[in-house]
């Protein structure tokens, strides 16, 4: 889910004229060459060939407690495979030289890589703000922001939890792999993102919610681009003159099979148009549709929009930003990751309702049913969506990465990019 808003601002690097070299997955490698940059594969670092569930080393649909994750988290992206990205980068490094380092968030031993070779790194976040911070709530866990001194106490509680889970479990083998590199240890696993040059958040600062943020993070807003393999449609939605309804559960697999056919289910109760987007991940085969609702591997997001009346999703920030941007209200069922930390920005400015992943067809069709009757949800949609299509047509981004320094940089934009991502 982070690699399209990525590819994108590699895109917008290229197009400036910087070279720029991505190192990326196998399964991602033709999507970084589309960019015109350099492509260079992971090879001591885990490599997925294709984007199948089986070869997703991380499966974080099996875990049903939040100390399960972290600890899947540890071992499969964060620490486990670090040193593996951490020789990659660095050999990147040594023959790219480059003055700039653009990390994704999860991957700790480019950071490591790039502050061992002296080179400034920067962070890119493509969805809210993660790490914990004065004012937002906990990440994770779809919590509206704190209210009064027993919300200010809930989100230390919960904010200092969460990082000792992630120090217990981690923190010792990522500062054993510093100490390989000659570098210091840190007090946290996360002072390692803190100590890129810039944490840069690739959404609306009016999506999220208001915090004190550190100094080095910056809102650059989001990416509205559709991913390389959606450009093409596959069949052409239902006929007729009904409210059309996209549903867009995940390009990535999540265990969503069950829910996306109880969303279908649902739809088949409803005078309603719909086009159901499986995404690369999923086999539509396994998914059975009534007439008024079409199945195809594959759409573009952004065109379907332009005629949709509602979007039912998971909740990925990608759908979500797309949504608003086209003023097209929601209802969500969030499945994990930062799903229920967009759900909650949805709801809490009145541009969609939220249900539990579980929920049955009928609950489903209730609240597809008062979105649409509600025009309310399509105003506050609306609303939202002028600041993210105004900021999303900003190139903050690039600037922000163009205005970082690099090791004898004389100022002019020379800097050559490599991206562990």
């Amino acid at each position: 889910g982070n690699v399209p808003p990525e590819l994108s601002a590699v895109r917008q690097l290229v197009e400036r004229g910087h070279a720029v070299t991505v190192l990326t997955d196998d399964s991602a490698a033709s999507e970084a060459r589309a960019t015109g940059a350099e492509v260079r594969r992971w090879v001591r670092a885990p490599n997925r060939t294709d984007r199948r569930p089986e070869s997703d080393p991380t499966r974080d649909w099996e875990c049903r407690y939040p100390w399960q994750l972290i600890r899947r988290a540890i071992d499969t992206l964060l620490v486990g495979p670090a040193r593996g990205y951490a020789d990659d980068v660095g050999e990147a490094i040594a023959q790219c030289k480059p003055s700039l380092v653009i990390c994704s968030m999860f991957c700790l031993g480019g950071m490591v890589a790039a502050e061992a070779a002296g080179i400034p790194f920067v962070v890119l976040f493509p969805n809210i703000y993660p790490l914990p911070a004065s004012g937002m709530p906990p990440f994770g866990l779809g919590l509206q922001p704190a209210r009064g001194p027993i919300g200010r106490w809930r989100d230390r509680v919960l904010n200092g939890f969460v990082e000792r889970q992630f120090d217990s479990k981690g923190l010792a083998g990522l500062n054993a792999l510093r100490r390989q590199h000659g570098l210091a240890p840190l007090a946290h696993i996360f002072d390692q993102v803190r100590a890129a040059g810039s944490q840069l958040v690739m959404t609306s600062s009016e999506f999220d919610f208001p915090a004190t943020l550190p100094p080095g993070a910056r809102y650059v807003g989001p990416v509205l681009d559709d991913p390389l393999w959606a450009q093409l449609w596959s069949s052409m939605p239902p006929d007729g003159q009904n409210p059309l309804v996209l549903v867009a559960m995940s390009s990535t697999f999540q265990d969503q099979i069950s829910s996306l056919q109880r969303v279908i289910d649902a739809l088949g109760m409803l005078p309603v148009r719909a086009i159901v987007t499986t995404g690369p991940a999923i086999d539509g085969a396994a998914l059975k549709a009534p007439a008024n609702v079409a199945i195809m591997a594959r759409a573009p997001h952004r065109d379907v929009l332009e005629f949709a009346a509602l979007v039912v999703t998971h909740g990925g920030h990608g759908t979500v930003m797309k949504a608003l941007a086209a003023g097209v209200p929601m209802v969500l069922l969030p499945h994990g990751r930062d799903q229920a930390d967009n759900a909650v920005r949805v709801t809490a400015r009145g541009a969609g309702v939220a249900l539990k992943r579980s929920a049955q067809p009928s609950a489903i069709a209730a609240a597809v049913r008062r979105v649409l009757q509600n025009a309310s949800y399509r105003a506050a949609a609306e609303q939202l969506g002028e600041a993210v299509r105004r900021d999303a047509a900003s190139d903050a981004l690039v600037r922000e990465l163009e205005g970082i320094p690099g090791e004898g940089d004389d100022g002019e934009t020379s800097h050559r990019p490599s991206w562990p991502g």
